[in-house]
């Protein structure tokens, strides 16, 4: 009996801190967050915050942030993130070299990015290396959301935007396995 209780206790010893070491802490986003993974540049806008999903549809959570940026491409290479622009690209203009000196009309949505980061492995978007990060510039938001979105033969996890303007308009950019692609829905998304 007394060799039973000590092998339990034993046992009972050794799983104890194995229960600790499960899922890392969620990191925090905050603005220090984003300035680690992003760079000086940019801030966070924390009255519309982030979203998690699986926008490259590899399993893996990957998290989108509202955020503000003056010179996105300043910190491309140093920060290893990516700038694109699927929106002006929609209408035909899609460089970022350019589409970056165009002026928002309202003061109010001037420098909005949207930050991604994609996950991979088991820590998803927390890795110290994350898969890839993007930021995405001229998207006239007013809130995001990640659902899901259909395509002719699938559906893949997608940015939904509340566009800003007194039209209401939805949008959504999605990840087609190469790039990201705009694409408008109209009216209100609620």
């Amino acid at each position: 009996m007394r060799k039973a209780s000590l092998l339990l206790a034993f046992s009972v010893a050794l799983l104890i801190p194995a229960f600790g070491q499960g899922q890392p802490a969620a990191r925090k986003i905050d603005s220090d967050f984003v300035k680690q993974q992003f760079g000086d540049q940019f801030t966070l806008v924390p009255e519309i915050g982030a979203g998690f999903g699986d926008l490259d549809g590899d399993g893996v959570e990957d998290v989108i942030i509202a955020a503000r940026c003056k010179n996105p491409l300043i910190d491309q290479s140093e920060h290893n993130y990516r700038v694109v622009d699927p929106y002006y690209e929609y209408f035909g203009y899609g460089d970022p070299k350019l589409t970056t000196t165009f002026s928002a009309g309202d003061p109010a949505h001037r420098g909005l990015v949207v930050l991604i980061i994609y996950g991979v492995g088991k820590d998803g978007w927390h890795s110290a290396t994350p898969k890839a990060k993007f930021v995405i510039v001229n998207l006239p938001y007013k809130a995001l959301s990640i659902r899901k979105f259909n395509l002719k033969k699938k559906t893949v996890e997608a940015i939904y935007i509340e566009e800003a303007g007194e039209m209401g308009d939805s949008s959504a950019v999605f990840f087609d396995g190469k790039k990201f692609k705009y694409v408008p829905m109209g009216g209100d998304m609620q």
